[in-house]
């Protein structure tokens, strides 16, 4: 008993929205229609009674002389009208003979001793049986007498069910129109958000599991107003997102096969040195002291060269986990001190490469991470020194402008070929491919550099003078106090 109310509902909201709109405009147009048609025929009955009323009114003056004089009255004004002549005393009322009345006087009688108690004429509707609806009224000729006229309102019927039919036809010509056509306007209304939905589906179809994936659908169309333009932007804009989301995760995990194939590939070369100067252990020439003591140096050597893979390694996902802790330890130091300790380093190392220091500011105290920023300056020295052939000069300058500490790192080296200086900065990446690993380091000098600048809030550039390479690091003033982990 209780699924049956429910079935139309759940088929309503099943219909498009279009129908259900237009089928939402017919029931407030016919609604309207009933509200208009039911005052329309009120106004309309009230107006026929009331001038039949008038016209009621009229007659009975010329009746009420001819009862008057003749006693009864002798002219009827109109076929099918009746006219009653009353004596009314006690409440009763007689009727004057002769009188041209229906076989059912009743409803007359009734109002002639109405009369008797009211003081002006008394008005009444009342069925006669074998004769119809009659529109009565009662008027004193004379003290005790009573004039009751009767007029027939089958014609106030009539006109009113053919006011009703009309009303009905029109209305439903009116209500069909207004569906149809208003569901068609709908539909085109709403074909913009149609279409919407089609661009939708065609984007559930694309496979977005490839690493290259873009959204080539867009919504198009100028119809539908203001507010569809802002959903059509808004859906636009929306893709636009997605593709831009799309493109960063490829990108992203292009870098990350990227990383994890050149991470394999270095850990592969000192892994497989271990592993074979292990192999020599069992051979007796092997575990001669001299050759036990070389091998020996040989695996620290390699075991210390991954360590410092991994710590570079482990040092950059940290840097990339920054929001969640970072590994830098702030403390007030000087910049200028930390540039004279990088330097000192690299001339006892690099005693073949020149170097020139030239610290504007005597002093220059700032709050970072002493470590780090003595990491970032001696990468980049390193650096220098690994790309460049023996004698090159190499320069540090400190300066300070603009709230920034500017440091530039530069050598009159080859340079960085114009195709490799988008990826200078990227892990593992080497402008010289050919350059051994012993030689060349691991690729991640550059890429930790400009994670540690980032992470004190500073930038990294490379310069783009010709005849040789710089690095400029730019540092702000006055950084707020960072908590390590």
């Amino acid at each position: 008993m209780t699924a049956l109310p429910r079935r139309p509902l759940t088929t309503y909201r099943r219909l498009r929205l279009g129908t259900r709109l237009a089928l939402g405009l017919g029931v407030l147009a016919l609604i309207v229609f009933a509200i208009v048609g039911t005052a329309l025929t009120t106004y309309m009955r009230d107006y026929l009674e009331r001038q039949l009323g008038d016209q009621l009114k009229l007659v009975q003056v010329v009746q009420s002389k001819d009862a008057e004089a003749h006693g009864t009255v002798r002219r009827q004004p109109y076929y099918g009208w009746y006219t009653a002549v009353y004596d009314v005393s006690g409440g009763a009322a007689d009727l004057r003979t002769p009188a041209d009345v229906p076989a059912d006087t009743r409803g007359l009688t009734a109002v002639a001793e109405a009369m008797a108690d009211s003081d002006t004429e008394v008005t009444r509707t009342v069925r006669i049986d074998g004769q119809g609806t009659y529109l009565l009224r009662a008027c004193e000729v004379e003290p005790g007498v009573v004039l009751v006229s009767a007029a027939p309102t089958g014609d106030i019927d009539a006109t009113i069910r053919q006011l009703i039919t009309v009303q009905v036809v029109a209305f439903a010509v009116a209500l069909l129109a207004l569906v149809v056509l208003g569901r068609r306007m709908l539909r085109r209304g709403l074909k913009p958000l149609s279409d919407m939905a089609h661009t939708a589906h065609g984007i559930t179809s694309h496979d977005l599991t490839e690493s290259a994936a873009r959204l080539p659908l867009r919504a198009d169309g100028r119809d539908g107003g203001p507010e569809v333009e802002e959903l059509r932007s808004a859906f636009n804009t929306m893709l636009e997102h997605i593709d831009d989301s799309l493109a960063v995760r490829a990108e992203a995990e292009q870098r990350l096969r990227r990383f994890v194939a050149d991470a394999s590939h270095e850990l592969r070369t000192p892994l497989m040195s271990v592993r074979g100067y292990a192999d020599l252990f069992q051979y007796a020439a092997a575990n001669a002291p001299e050759e036990r003591d070389r091998h020996l140096a040989r695996l620290r050597a390699e075991a210390a060269r991954m360590g410092v893979l991994l710590d570079d390694l482990l040092l950059l996902a940290r840097l990339d986990a920054a929001e969640a802790e970072t590994p830098l330890r702030p403390a007030d130091a000087d910049l200028v001190e930390l540039v004279a300790q990088a330097a000192d380093a690299f001339r006892a190392s690099h005693p073949d490469r020149p170097l020139t220091v030239a610290a504007g500011p005597g002093s220059l105290r700032m709050r970072v991470d002493p470590q780090r920023v003595r990491q970032v300056l001696d990468n980049l020295l390193t650096n220098a020194a690994v790309h460049t052939p023996a004698g090159t000069p190499v320069s540090v300058a400190v300066s300070v402008a603009a709230g920034q500490v500017r440091v530039r790192v530069a050598d009159a080296g080859p340079g960085v070929p114009a195709a490799d200086r988008e990826r200078v900065f990227d892990r593992f990446y080497r402008v010289d491919k050919a350059r051994s690993r012993d030689r060349g380091g691991s690729g991640l000098g550059l890429a930790v550099a400009r994670s540690l600048v980032r992470a004190h809030g500073g930038t990294i550039e490379l310069g783009t003078e010709p005849g040789g390479t710089v690095f400029t690091v730019l540092l702000p003033l006055g950084r707020p106090e960072q908590t390590g982990p």
